[in-house]
C-alpha cells in the first residue's frame, strides 16, 4: 500500500484578484504534492478560498449584489490562475459549501459542550482588511491609530461574543511543540512561537453579532462563527471530517501546512488548540514561509504594488515563474521580486545553462551520431564523475524537499546541468569526431611504414568514435535525468523536452524508479531537435540569438562548395554551434607572467551591501588561516545571503584599494557575458586556501 501524503495551502480570502505572493504558495505546495506523486505516495492536495466576513459583506453591498453572487465571481478568478499556473489539486475547498458549515458547527458545538467556549462581550480595536481584533497597545505602537498589518484605521467595536478559552491550553501546546520538534519549521519561527505562547495567551473572540454573512452558531443563530474556527475547520472539512469519509483517517495524520509567515500564529497556536480541544490530533507540520517583497514591501492592494501572475505567465510561461518562485526565495525568510530579476534568473539559468545543454547536445548528436543515441563506449573517470553526480540527486533534492528547501532542491539539480555543461568543453566531443574521422583517411597511407601507420591510425579512430559515443549518450542520458528531477517544480517542461529526446509516450522513462539507476535511456532512440525548450528573454538576448543565426547563415553562403576552403569553412562552423563559445583575441603572458598571480579558494564569512551604492558587497572572507575584508562589484547579481559559506577564488596579492572608505583585500574573480555575471566557484568543495594552478 502506497503511503499517504496530504499538502495544504491557505485558503485564500476572495476579496480581489490573487497576486504573485499567493502564487509562491501555491507553487511551493504543487511541487511537493508532484514529487511526493512521482515517488509514488497517495497524495493529496488541497487549496480553497475562504469566503466568510464583514469584509466580503461590505464589498457587495458596494457592488450592488450578494455575498454569495460576489465571491462567486472572485473565486472562479482563483481557479483560472491555478489552471495557468498548472496546479494539481485534489479537492478545492470553499467555506460556503454545506460539507464544510457541518463540521464548523460540529466542531463548535463539541468545543462549546464541554465548557470551552463561553459567552461574553468583546470590545477593542479592530480591522476589517485583516478580519483581526488587536490590543490598545498593538494600535498605539503603529503611528496613527493604525492597522499594524494593513496600515489603515482600525475601527472600535462593541458587542457581544463567544470566546474560547484558548488560554487553558497554553501548556499543553508547549509540551507538543517540544515533543515534536518539525511541528513548526523553519526553527526560527518555531522559536517565535514558543516565546509568544509563554508570553501569555488571551482567550479568543470565536464569534460576531454585527454582520450575518458567515456560519451561523448553531443554538444562537444571531451569531455567525468567526474567522478561525471557520477557515482553519477547511483542511478537515474537505477531508470528511464526522461523516465516516476514509480519507481523514488515511491523509490527517500526514497534513502539512504551507502558509505565510504572517499567519503562522493561526496555524500553530489557535489551530492545534481548536484541535486539541476537539480531541483530534494537531498536523504534522506547519511550514512558515517569508514574502515575497516588491519595492515598497510586503504585497498588499492597500499598497497599490501587487503583481499579477496571469500577467506574467502570459509573458514570459509558466515554468519561467514558476522557476523564479521556487529558486529566488531564501529558505523561511524573505525573497525580492522584480521584473529584471526574473528575467535575468530565466535567461541565465534556463535559456544559458539548462536550454544550451539540451540545444548543444542534440545537436552533436545529430551531426555526429547520425540523430541516434549512440550505444556508449567504455565508462572513464570523467563520466563516473557525472554519473555518480547524477546518481545522487534524487536523494538530495528529496532531502531538500522534505525540508522545505526549494531553492536548495533546484541548486542540486542545476549542479548536474553545469557539470554536463562543463563536461562537453571537457570532452570536447567536435574533437573526438574529427579524430574519428581522421582515422579513417590514415588507413589509406601507402609506403614504407604504411601498415604501422594505418594500425594506429585505424586504432586512434576506434577510440575516438568509442569516446564520442560515450560522451554523447552520457548528455542524451543527463537531460534526461535532469527533465524528470525539474519536472514538479516546471511540469510545462517535459512536454517540450520528451519529443526532442525521442522518448515521448515512454512513461517507464520518466519515472521516478527510472533514475534511481544511470542507463535507462535506451541506445537507438532517435532524436528530434527542435526550437529552444528556453529561448533568451529581451532584447539583448534576442539580439544574440539574431546575431549568432546571422553568422551562421553567412558563413554557409560564403562557403565554397567543395575543397580544402569548403572543408575549413564547415569545421569552423560546425565547431562554433557545438561549442558555442568564441576564443577573444588577447595579449599573451609568459607562464612566468601568469605565476605571479596567487589565486586562492576563499570561504565567504559574511556579506553585506555597501551603503549607497547598487553595485558593491563588502564580504569577509577566510583565506587559509586569514580573514580579510573584500569589496566586489557584484550586488546586481547577488543577494548577501547567498554568498555566506560559497567558495570563490580570489586574488590574493593585488594590492589593497580603498573603495567607499573601505579597504579591499583582493579582487573576487567572476566570469562575465551577455546575460550576466557569474562568480568563478571550485567544481569540488576544497578547502579554504587552496591554490589554483
Amino acid at each position: 500500500m502506497s503511503k499517504a501524503y496530504y499538502v495544504t495551502t491557505p485558503i485564500y480570502y476572495p476579496s480581489d484578484r490573487l497576486h504573485i505572493g499567493h502564487a509562491l504558495t501555491t507553487t511551493m505546495a504543487d511541487t511537493l504534492a508532484r514529487w511526493k506523486r512521482m515517488q509514488g505516495y497517495d497524495v493529496f492536495f488541497l487549496t480553497g478560498s475562504d469566503e466568510h466576513g464583514l469584509k466580503i459583506e461590505r464589498k457587495a453591498r458596494e457592488q450592488g449584489t450578494t455575498p454569495q453572487e460576489y465571491v462567486d465571481r472572485i473565486v472562479a478568478t482563483f481557479k483560472q490562475l491555478w489552471q495557468k499556473l498548472l496546479i494539481s489539486y485534489d479537492d478545492f475547498i470553499r467555506t460556503t459549501e454545506e460539507r464544510h458549515i457541518r463540521v464548523v458547527q460540529q466542531i463548535f458545538q463539541k468545543i462549546y459542550d464541554q465548557g470551552d467556549i463561553y459567552k461574553s462581550e468583546y470590545e477593542g480595536w479592530y480591522c476589517a482588511q485583516c478580519e483581526a481584533f488587536y490590543t490598545p497597545t498593538q494600535v498605539k505602537e503603529f503611528e496613527g491609530g493604525l492597522c499594524p498589518d494593513h496600515g489603515i484605521p482600525v475601527e472600535w467595536i462593541k458587542e457581544e461574543s463567544y470566546f474560547f478559552r484558548l488560554s487553558r491550553y497554553a501548556d499543553r501546546l508547549l509540551q507538543y511543540i517540544e515533543d515534536h520538534p518539525h511541528f513548526i519549521q523553519p526553527e526560527s519561527r518555531r522559536n517565535e512561537m514558543v516565546s509568544f505562547i509563554k508570553s501569555g495567551l488571551e482567550d479568543l473572540c470565536v464569534s460576531r453579532t454585527t454582520f450575518d454573512w458567515g456560519i451561523p452558531v448553531p443554538t444562537d443563530p444571531k451569531h455567525v462563527i468567526y474567522v478561525w474556527i471557520d477557515a482553519l475547520t477547511n483542511y478537515i472539512s474537505a477531508l470528511g471530517y464526522g461523516s465516516g469519509d476514509p480519507k481523514f483517517e488515511k491523509f490527517w495524520p500526514e497534513a502539512h501546512h504551507l502558509v505565510g509567515k504572517d499567519i503562522v500564529r493561526f496555524h500553530t497556536v489557535i489551530w492545534p488548540i481548536i484541535l486539541m480541544a476537539a480531541g483530534i490530533e494537531p498536523p504534522k507540520e506547519v511550514f512558515g514561509h517569508g514574502w515575497l517583497l516588491v519595492e515598497g514591501g510586503k504585497m498588499s492592494k492597500t499598497k497599490g504594488n501587487v503583481v499579477d501572475p496571469m500577467v506574467l505567465i502570459d509573458k514570459y510561461g509558466v515554468d519561467a515563474i514558476r522557476y523564479f518562485l521556487l529558486r529566488e526565495m531564501p529558505y523561511g525568510e524573505d525573497g525580492v521580486y522584480s521584473e529584471e530579476a526574473l528575467v535575468r534568473r530565466t535567461n541565465t539559468d534556463l535559456a544559458n545553462d539548462l536550454g544550451n545543454l539540451i540545444s548543444r547536445s542534440l545537436a552533436m548528436i545529430e551531426r555526429f551520431a547520425g540523430g541516434v543515441v549512440p550505444e556508449p563506449g567504455p565508462e572513464e573517470e570523467a563520466d563516473r564523475e557525472l554519473r555518480e553526480l547524477a546518481q545522487s540527486l534524487p536523494q538530495a533534492v528529496d532531502v531538500a524537499l522534505d525540508r522545505y528547501e526549494f531553492a536548495a532542491a533546484l541548486a542540486a539539480i542545476w549542479k548536474l546541468v553545469a557539470r554536463a555543461n562543463k563536461y562537453i568543453e571537457d570532452m570536447a566531443p567536435w574533437s573526438l569526431a574529427k579524430r574519428a574521422g581522421a582515422g579513417g583517411s590514415a588507413a589509406g597511407a601507402t609506403g614504407k611504414g604504411a601498415d604501422n601507420g594505418a594500425a594506429a591510425g585505424t586504432e586512434d579512430a576506434a577510440w575516438a568514435r568509442q569516446r564520442l559515443n560515450r560522451v554523447l549518450y552520457n548528455l542524451a542520458e543527463t537531460i534526461r535525468v535532469v527533465t524528470v528531477l525539474a519536472s514538479p517544480f516546471m511540469p510545462a517542461m517535459p512536454d517540450r523536452v520528451w519529443p526532442q529526446l525521442g522518448i515521448e509516450g515512454s512513461p517507464e522513462l520518466a519515472s521516478w524508479e527510472s533514475i534511481q539507476r544511470w542507463g535507462a535511456l535506451p541506445p537507438g532512440t532517435r532524436v528530434h531537435r527542435g526550437e529552444a525548450v528556453f529561448p533568451r528573454i529581451g532584447e539583448q538576448g534576442d539580439a544574440a540569438v539574431a546575431e549568432e543565426q546571422g553568422a551562421k547563415n553567412q558563413l554557409r553562403q560564403t562557403a565554397p562548395k567543395e575543397g580544402k576552403r569548403h572543408k575549413e569553412h564547415k569545421e569552423q562552423l560546425e565547431k562554433k554551434e557545438a561549442a558555442r563559445v568564441t576564443e577573444p583575441e588577447t595579449e599573451l603572458i609568459s607562464i612566468e607572467e601568469f605565476a605571479r598571480l596567487d589565486l586562492r579558494v576563499a570561504e565567504v564569512l559574511a556579506a553585506e551591501k555597501v551603503e549607497k551604492t547598487d553595485r558593491l558587497l563588502k564580504l569577509r572572507v577566510r583565506i587559509g588561516d586569514e580573514e580579510r575584508t573584500v569589496v566586489a562589484g557584484i550586488a546586481q547579481y547577488y543577494r548577501p545571503e547567498e554568498l555566506v559559506g560559497k567558495k570563490v577564488v580570489v586574488v590574493a596579492n593585488l594590492k589593497p584599494a580603498t573603495l567607499r572608505g573601505i579597504t579591499s583585500q583582493g579582487m573576487i574573480l567572476a566570469a562575465v557575458g551577455d546575460d550576466g555575471l557569474s562568480l568563478v566557484t571550485p567544481e569540488r568543495n576544497l578547502a579554504s586556501g587552496a591554490k589554483v594552478r
